[in-house]
């Protein structure tokens, strides 16, 4: 089954206390979003690599591009109004029979091994969305009280969420709603089981500045075949 992958890259860093949009930031070496496109193509050389894109910083990537001597396969796509918007209009020309990924141009450290997860799982159940526990302790608050809760029930999700095209392509056919904040819920509200896979703990969106210094800082010890050299904490 032929593998394609959407890189949401629509960031304007307005968060990141710099002008730069986040993806184009540079990180040991080479903006966010080269590496991240990277570790697609050593997950699968053959796969489609589609970068969504504002068009109003295509020029920008096309001379990074050039100064990096940037040459991994891809198609530009612009991007829309909001995320959703980006991917609907996306992948309405996209093959059926295939498996589609969606992945944060601003996630880098996605390891092979989640990759491949992602894919394997989606093969067999029609999704698969990565996720890791959560080592704090969590309470839920109200206006009046706090609760501890039990944070075993809890799971963050990480991209890439990958896809059977057909099912991906009519969730996205439905209205944009407001609680819709990654595919899986847009794919979820028509009533499709959402399949949870293992994740890894380095596969962290960077969000603001602090995150840039911790990407980097994870990145010079970071295996992209299985993840952090190191000792993981439990959740």
């Amino acid at each position: 089954m032929n593998k394609i992958v959407l890189i949401m890259a629509g960031g304007k860093g307005t968060r990141m206390n710099n002008s730069t949009p986040k993806q184009f930031l540079e990180l040991n070496g080479q903006p966010v979003l080269m590496h991240t496109l990277n570790v697609f193509y050593r997950y699968d050389p053959s796969i489609e690599i589609i970068l969504v894109l504002p068009d109003d910083q295509w020029k920008t990537w096309e001379n990074l591009c050039s100064r990096y001597q940037f040459r991994i396969k891809h198609v530009l796509k612009p991007g829309g109004e909001t995320r959703f918007h980006s991917v609907q209009k996306n992948i309405s020309a996209l093959p059926d029979g295939a498996l589609i990924a969606i992945h944060d141009g601003v996630r880098p450290l996605v390891s092979l091994k989640t990759i491949e997860r992602c894919f394997t799982e989606a093969l067999q159940f029609g999704n698969a969305i990565p996720c890791i526990g959560i080592p704090e302790t969590l309470r839920k608050t109200n206006e009046v009280k706090t609760m501890q809760v039990d944070r075993s029930h809890f799971k963050l999700i990480q991209t890439p969420q990958v896809f059977e095209s057909t099912i991906l392509k009519k969730a996205y056919m439905q209205a944009f709603q407001e609680n819709f904040t990654d595919d899986a819920g847009v794919v979820e509200s028509m009533g499709n089981k959402i399949h949870l896979v293992a994740g890894n703990p380095e596969n962290m969106k960077i969000t603001i500045d602090m995150d840039m210094v911790i990407a980097s800082a994870l990145q010079l010890h970071f295996n992209p075949e299985s993840g952090f050299i190191g000792t993981q904490r439990s959740s």
